[in-house]
């Protein structure tokens, strides 16, 4: 017996038993759920969100890691996002709304505008619900808005920038009008907030993004209200009829 326990054969077996038994105790212990991990503070640069099939619902990050635009987790480049933000995605991974705040500096280093923007989009398309409040041109400025997208993807809109970001300057804004006319349906319908002047407003536009009723109390609390026609001139106003007068800007 005790020739057999010191055999090569019996060291061999046992060996064996012993690593198939520290295996099984490994990999038992993995997936067994264990205790949530605590951290009292974490520095990162940014935080992906994603289901168990990789799908991303959400991004957190810093402007240097700024995603592009996700459609249907497929990301594309976006060169003009640039700020530090929470992103959101829909089932399909594709981007639906989020909150960014940036600043804008001059050669020296001096902050000079800045802005905070908490926005939701449409499916398949852009944002037609946005909150903004910041600082433009030395003015502060905070506004709600509500619009509306036309029956086209996002995904056209991608492809038309590439296309046309790599014609001659001159060229880039003709391509842009031709677009926007077999892309139909894209407006802003209502505007409430501060504006950059100083004036509590209100503004109901038309499907085109015109404004046809607007309401104003100026800095110096001087009450408007102004009924405009498609080209954009006064038919009415209280107090008193401003006739055919052109609207304010």
């Amino acid at each position: 017996m005790i020739r057999f326990l010191s055999s090569q054969r019996f060291l061999a077996a046992y060996s064996g038993v012993l690593t198939v038994l520290f295996l099984l105790t490994v990999l038992s212990g993995f997936a067994r759920v264990g205790p949530k991990t605590t951290f009292d503070e974490i520095t990162v640069h940014r935080i992906n969100i994603v289901e168990p099939d990789g799908t991303i619902r959400m991004v957190l990050t810093n402007k240097a890691s700024a995603p592009g635009a996700y459609i249907k987790n497929k990301e594309y480049a976006h060169p003009s996002r640039k700020s530090a933000g929470l992103l959101f995605f829909d089932d399909e991974g594709t981007e639906d709304g989020g909150l960014i705040y940036g600043v804008s500096k001059d050669a020296h280093g001096n902050a000079t505008d800045n802005n905070v923007h908490i926005s939701f989009d449409q499916y398949m398309q852009d944002q037609i619900f946005t909150v903004d409040a910041g600082r433009e041109a030395g003015k502060q400025y905070s506004l709600l808005t509500m619009g509306e997208r036309g029956d086209y993807s996002i995904v056209e809109v991608l492809e038309a920038n590439e296309r046309i970001s790599k014609l001659p300057e001159e060229q880039r804004k003709t391509e842009w009008t031709k677009f926007r006319a077999t892309h139909p349906g894209d407006s802003t319908r209502v505007m409430v907030g501060r504006d950059t002047d100083g004036s509590a407003i209100l503004k109901l536009k038309d499907a085109e993004g015109h404004d046809r009723i607007a309401l104003r109390v100026t800095a110096d609390g001087t009450p408007e209200m102004q009924f405009l026609d498609a080209e954009g001139k006064v038919i009415s106003e209280l107090p008193g009829s401003a006739g055919n007068s052109p609207s304010r800007p």
